[in-house]
């Protein structure tokens, strides 16, 4: 099976466009001075009640919301900050069970979107019926091509997952700590990694997407992800880019709310999309289908 370069599931890219409305440089001057103010850190995770306050630490991580900080003492909240070798499996494990997480979704409440496959699996159904003239036989038909769709979306997604953990998040140091115009940031809590995403630039086209975002199942909901996708858009600030287009797969509407609230457009889908690990045979087509979703938010006008 051919890997080639990771293509997220869920994945964002920033490039330049000249067809979409532009933030000024004034406005974008003032995202940046001001983010501390507009997003707030998260609030604590339960436990015993906080300490008197300590004096003002050091410069150090960035916190949720916050410009420079010291990372806070355990029970403070949730900091995000570059990510540290040490932290290689953390950051793999998080990545593999948000992945693995689409298995059922996609299988599941993906065939909501594919109306083609609904009118495949009935006419299926009624064929046995007529065929057979059981309606035992009949009722069983659509629990056995629900299996078959778990099954290749567990195929599926199982190959997109070898090829990612055997090519940048084997080595996530090498990969994007190294190379200019590339981060990897973690969100860490009471010492714990809860959170990651990754960002790597394209000079040729002033581009840089934004991968492998992923939040610990536990800690959802508390406004991580956003704080995240904020970072990167950070970066794409700092360094210039002029826009941001995210694509995904992702089947779950929290997902695109996400998106839009960060302030992108949807800018159309696509049912043609080809996931790393697919092999396009007759049977993944019938039993394995995504929708990928594009969206857009425009930085600056190049």
């Amino acid at each position: 099976m051919h890997c080639g370069p990771p293509d997220m599931v869920c994945e964002t890219k920033i490039v330049a466009a000249e067809d979409h409305e532009a933030l000024p440089g004034a406005q974008k001057d003032a995202l940046l001075a001001a983010a501390g103010a507009m997003w707030p850190p998260l609030p604590a995770a339960p436990g015993p009640a906080a300490a008197p306050a300590a004096p003002p630490p050091a410069p150090g991580p960035q916190a949720l919301g916050g410009a420079g900080g010291a990372e806070p003492p355990e029970g403070r909240g949730v900091y995000i900050r570059e990510f540290r070798a040490a932290e290689q499996e953390a950051a793999r494990r998080i990545f593999y069970d948000g992945i693995m997480e689409r298995i059922p979704n996609t299988a599941f409440r993906g065939l909501r979107q594919h109306p083609r496959a609904q009118l495949l699996y009935a006419l299926l159904a009624a064929l046995c019926f007529a065929l057979t003239r059981s309606l035992l036989l009949t009722c069983l038909v659509p629990a056995g091509l629900l299996a078959l769709r778990y099954y290749y979306s567990r195929k599926v997604v199982l190959a997109y997952l070898d090829c990612a953990l055997h090519t940048d998040m084997a080595d996530i140091e090498q990969y994007y700590m190294k190379p200019p115009g590339s981060c990897f940031w973690v969100a860490v809590l009471d010492g714990n990694v809860v959170g990651i995403v990754a960002a790597r630039a394209h000079a040729a086209d002033n581009t840089v997407e934004l991968l492998r975002m992923s939040v610990d199942s536990r800690f959802r909901g508390r406004g991580i992800a956003k704080a995240l996708g904020r970072k990167v858009l950070e970066f794409a600030l700092a360094h210039d880019y002029s826009a941001v287009v995210l694509g995904t797969t992702a089947v779950k509407a929290a997902a695109h709310k996400l998106y839009e609230s960060l302030g992108f457009r949807h800018m159309g889908s696509s049912d043609r999309h080809v996931m790393p690990g697919m092999t396009l045979s007759l049977a993944e087509r019938l039993f394995f289908q995504v929708r990928y979703h594009r969206y857009r938010l425009q930085l600056r006008e190049e």
